[in-house]
């Protein structure tokens, strides 16, 4: 018995010192896997070289404020999946010190968990300093307070302007330092940029501002980082800062690196055009921006950043004046992070092609051909190698050309660039677009449009406020960024004998210089005015009528948000200016400087906060009836919208103000400034998941106009179920039909052929086919119509290929569609076109 017990006893000390051993190896492995490896960042005329590899780099900016973390994995994973291996960010300092030496680094503004975000999604960051952005955010990301500083001169050789400047720069710098993110430590910060498009403002301040971009660019690299850093927009950046290009078409407006021995880069590729309250819709299209990636590329480019690759929200009051809440929607992820097909998939597609000729591309020697007015071949070759690249340019925007390259020809379509990663074999065309398209679709909720019962609480109009200034008080410098309202009131008194005759009134005019105002005259709304993002000065002028004695004027001030570009931004001034009667037998009454001119900052609701579920308690709601006058809250409750899919309010019946869902900012609104087309610029509003709860989600409106109508609003689901292919039958084949193998480009199919692909997101499954036609069909996703020729059996082919599949590919040839032999148009190239709609079955 004792030695089978001392047997045991044996067995089970082994068993303990093996599982032991084993735990120490396993936690070794995990200290290896976890340990950081530091690279080093350098650059030459060629590229960026990180850990000694040069890099082609494809950036996308995605601003962490404009979205939420909650959100963040999913841009991020679907930046990498369109081929990005690089996050543009700027750094917003009024987010992150609103108020001087508090600062907030939580929920939205977390900087440092969404960049380990990106690091852990194996890419780089580019880290935009400031610290001025533009960026269409309030005050260009610069904190209110910064313009109360004693003596300060905003973006230039000023000391305060200065001191602070270099507080915050090295407070965010040393954030990242202790976090290990530059790469220098292990982490994916590898590129940063102080200042922005600095050389537009420049000449205004002189030798001030040449003195300053010399601070700004010692001040970053005195910190020895371990990384580049690069001035956009400044062709004189002093050594060793990199001169960057912002625009559409670098490839043909950049002069190029100031110095032979720093790499061309793009930081700023636009996407589309943000847009103001006011505009009309506006895009770019992918065709024209691969058309300029490529080109750019093939002048000496290595590192492309598109602006914005996500343009998001700008929740609450952070948009700059007149810009609105929803940022860059036509990027090629939209405002919901839903891709906005074809604009993701054909610059995916573009960057596949560059990374084919990226051994070319990065050592090879560049070569230019210019066979015709409108044709161009530019091409890499590696000396003693087969390694080569070209690329074929047809700059003629109405018509094909034909290039002869190497003894082959080559068809280019109109304004386009083929991409050859071999010196032979086209895989991809900018203008020929074979990744899918989709149509965005705004459905009604059927559970969270339940009829609403709106609570209203009118804000009470100021008395006569104690009279404390001469002239109106200066709209910025009152609100000091807390609020968009500003009140004014003053009396004056008019005699008797004064007064126009019976049946004539008179005129009061208000000379504002922005944002927009709202007017009362003896208790009684009068109207309101307001100016634009390209003019923001107006005239607000209407008939009274006035009383004998004294007369009461209240003026509501409002902003749009704190200009964001332009020199001496400090001293950029906005509201009424100058307010005078019109139409006195006595000549006109000047009220600027005669009266005294009482001020009250903001709304009472808003300081008593009653967005919020705690502040609702302290006024006294009362039942909607219908009607009511200007500057009412609105309250309700409802459900959240069924499904996860992106969910917006649509503000349909309402004027102009702000929204709030269970306390959290929404943005402004303002469906009462129409567009040319006599449309509202926007008119769903995006509420984040992470915003809503289940049930019972409080909905609190501002509305600043008076009737409007709430009983209109409604609550949509956001999805691109419309999934669509455009394909004409002369296209280039799908760039993933090849790859490279040492210097040769082979096929990964036995027969590269072209195709259209569709393709539902998520667990989705193609439901119907709506609509299909090979042949000369019209239209754009969403909206396709038959042309003079179809092939009748379209839809039948689509539907054996795609119905019930997740994906379908449909070979795009003659012998698919026209199974009779029968060709009823010989004479012109055929176009595929289809459009499916995507759906959940009962099982998914």
């Amino acid at each position: 018995m004792r030695k089978h017990s001392l047997d045991r006893w044996l067995l089970t000390a082994v068993f303990v010192v093996i599982l032991s051993s084993s735990s120490l190896i396993a936690a070794k492995k995990d200290v290896k896997k976890k340990k950081k490896i530091n690279k080093e960042v350098t650059y030459d005329g060629t590229s960026l070289i990180i850990d000694g590899k040069r890099e082609l780099l494809y950036s996308g900016s995605i601003h962490y404020p404009r979205s939420t973390p909650e959100m963040w994995p999913h841009i991020i994973k679907r930046a990498k999946q369109g081929g990005l291996n690089t996050i543009q960010t700027y750094v917003f300092w009024n987010v992150h010190e609103p108020e001087q030496g508090k600062f907030n680094f939580s929920g939205r503004a977390d900087l440092v968990k969404f960049i380990k975000l990106i690091e852990k999604n194996g890419m780089y960051v580019t880290l935009r300093l400031g610290p001025f952005i533009q960026a269409e955010w309030t005050h260009g990301g610069l904190p209110y307070w910064l313009r109360e500083v004693p003596g300060i001169f905003f973006r230039t050789d000023n000391e305060a302007f200065k001191e602070h400047t270099e507080r915050y720069v090295r407070m965010i710098l040393d954030k990242m330092k202790e976090e290990k993110l530059f790469a220098s430590q292990g982490g994916p910060i590898i590129l940063g940029q102080i200042e922005n498009e600095y050389s537009a403002v420049q000449r205004a301040y002189k030798q001030d501002g040449l003195n300053y971009i010399k601070w700004a660019s010692k001040l970053v690299d005195s910190m020895n980082l371990g990384i580049p850093w690069v001035m956009c927009k400044q062709n004189d950046a002093p050594d060793p800062m990199i001169n960057a290009c912002n625009g559409r078409h670098c490839g043909d407006t950049f002069p190029g690196p100031n110095k032979e021995y720093k790499p061309s880069l793009w930081t700023e590729n636009w996407t589309t055009q943000f847009r103001v309250f006011g505009d009309p819709p506006t895009q770019r299209s992918v065709e024209d921006i691969a058309f300029s990636v490529a080109r750019f590329f093939s002048k000496n480019g290595s590192h492309v950043n598109y602006y914005m690759y996500h343009g998001g929200t700008n929740f609450g009051r952070t948009s700059a004046h007149y810009v609105t809440t929803r940022y860059y929607d036509d990027a090629p992820l939209d405002e919901f992070g839903l891709e906005k097909e074809p604009k993701y998939g054909h610059l995916k597609h573009l960057h596949n092609a560059l990374n084919l000729c990226k051994k070319p591309l990065l050592w090879g020697q560049p070569r230019t051909e210019k066979p015709g007015k409108d044709t161009e071949i530019r091409y890499y070759e590696q000396p003693g190698t087969k390694s080569c690249a070209a690329f074929l340019a047809n700059n003629n925007t109405e018509a094909a050309e034909t290039i002869k390259f190497r003894g082959k020809e080559y068809v280019i379509a109109p304004r386009s660039i083929s991409i050859l990663p071999d010196c032979k074999t086209v895989v991809y065309n900018t203008a020929q677009i074979v990744s899918q398209h989709t149509a965005r679709n705004f459905m009604k909720s059927k559970k969270a449009n339940k009829k609403f019962d709106f609570q209203v609480f009118t804000e009470a109009l100021p008395s006569k406020l104690q009279g404390d200034s001469y002239i109106p008080v200066e709209l910025y410098g009152l609100t000091k960024d807390k609020t968009d309202y500003g009140w004014y009131t003053t009396s004056f008194k008019v005699h008797e004998n004064h007064l126009p005759k019976k049946g004539v009134k008179s005129v009061v005019r208000i000379a504002s210089l922005g944002h927009a105002l709202h007017v009362w005259l003896n208790g009684e709304y009068i109207g309101n005015g307001h100016g634009s993002h390209e003019e923001k000065s107006f005239v607000f002028q209407k008939p009274v009528t006035l009383k004998a004695g004294e007369n009461h004027l209240i003026m509501l001030g409002v902003l749009t948000g704190f200009p964001d570009s332009g020199s001496y931004m400090e001293h950029r001034y906005t509201g009424p200016r100058s307010v005078s009667i019109l139409g006195l037998t006595s000549g006109t009454l000047d009220l600027t400087e005669s009266s005294k001119w009482g001020n009250k900052v903001g709304m009472e609701g808003e300081r008593l906060g009653i967005h919020t579920e705690k502040g609702l308690k302290k006024v006294k709601w009362q039942k909607f009836s219908g009607k009511a006058p200007g500057l009412t809250w609105y309250q309700t409750y409802f459900d959240a919208p069924e499904s996860q899919n992106a969910a917006a309010i649509r503000m349909s019946g309402m004027g102009k103000g702000l929204i709030w869902v269970n306390g959290e900012g929404v943005g402004r609104y303002w469906m009462s400034f129409l567009s040319p087309l006599g449309q509202p610029t926007q008119i769903e509003y995006h509420i984040p998941r992470s915003f809503l709860k289940p049930k019972k989600n409080l909905l609190v409106i501002f509305e600043e106009e008076p009737n409007v109508k709430p009983e209109l609003i409604d609550f949509v689901i956001v999805n691109r179920d419309t999934v669509c292919s455009y394909v004409g039958e002369n296209y280039t084949p799908s760039v993933r039909h090849w790859t490279r193998k040492q210097d040769q480009v082979q096929a990964i199919t036995d027969n590269v052929s072209l195709t259209a692909t569709l393709k539902c997101s998520g667990t989705k499954k193609i439901a119907a086919v709506e609509f299909a036609s090979f042949g000369n069909p019209i239209g754009v996703c969403g909206n396709f119509t038959l042309g003079t020729c179809n092939a009748p059996v379209s839809k039948q082919v689509v539907e054996k290929h795609c119905l019930g599949k997740a994906e379908c590919v449909i070979p795009v040839n003659k012998s698919t569609f026209q199974q009779d032999k029968k060709d009823s148009c010989k004479n012109f190239v055929k176009t595929l076109a289809v459009q499916v709609k995507c759906g959940r079955g009962k099982k998914n």
